[in-house]
């Protein structure tokens, strides 16, 4: 059975459209990052889940219970026509703090972890050298060193339905990049 995105209307599961690519972004918790992302153009779908760690399918209390090792993270399918993954980092960088290490403002633990995971040797190359590229820009608005992890993506394990498309959901919800923690321009 497919699962529809509740605002674009597009499978967040199953195969990939032919000329779409995929990258995942943790940024914190996952519901302000996926409505930044969603509303993004050129964006075809979205979808919220957890990466990184090294339990299979993990129920949302086992990973803030830190023992699984995973990140909230968004997975994005996009059009490379439309929008180019240098402009997804971008976005990336400017709505989030990456130096905070296992939190994001009142977020606090390894699951809002600032993290990309990439899915080409490209996208391992281009997140690199533009966390190298934004770090002055960190340094010069006072923050410390950037702390984002890069890795190769490995299994993405959807969140539970009612995190999905949460804010679209729930108009009035947690948002911590909605809040002004925010603010690194590049």
């Amino acid at each position: 059975m497919t699962i529809e995105h509740a605002v674009l209307h597009t499978p967040i599961d199953g195969p990939v459209p032919e000329g779409k690519e995929v990258a995942y972004f943790g940024m914190g918790c996952f519901w302000g990052a996926e409505r930044m992302l969603w509303s993004t153009d050129g964006v075809w779908t979205t979808a919220v889940g957890y990466m990184g760690g090294d339990r299979k399918n993990p129920t949302y209390g086992e990973v803030c219970s830190g023992t699984t090792g995973h990140a909230e993270a968004v997975k994005v399918v996009y059009d490379p026509s439309i929008v180019s993954y240098a402009e997804l980092l971008r976005l990336f960088w400017e709505n989030h703090d990456p130096t905070q290490g296992h939190r994001q403002g009142n977020d606090v633990g390894s699951q809002y972890r600032s993290v990309i995971f990439t899915t080409t040797d490209e996208q391992q190359q281009q997140a690199t050298s533009s966390r190298e590229a934004f770090q002055p820009t960190v340094t010069e608005a006072g923050y410390g060193p950037i702390t984002t992890y890069i890795d190769t993506a490995g299994d993405f394990w959807l969140a539970e339905d009612y995190h999905q498309q949460y804010l679209h959901k729930n108009p009035l919800g947690y948002d911590a990049c909605g809040s002004g923690i925010c603010t690194i321009q590049w």
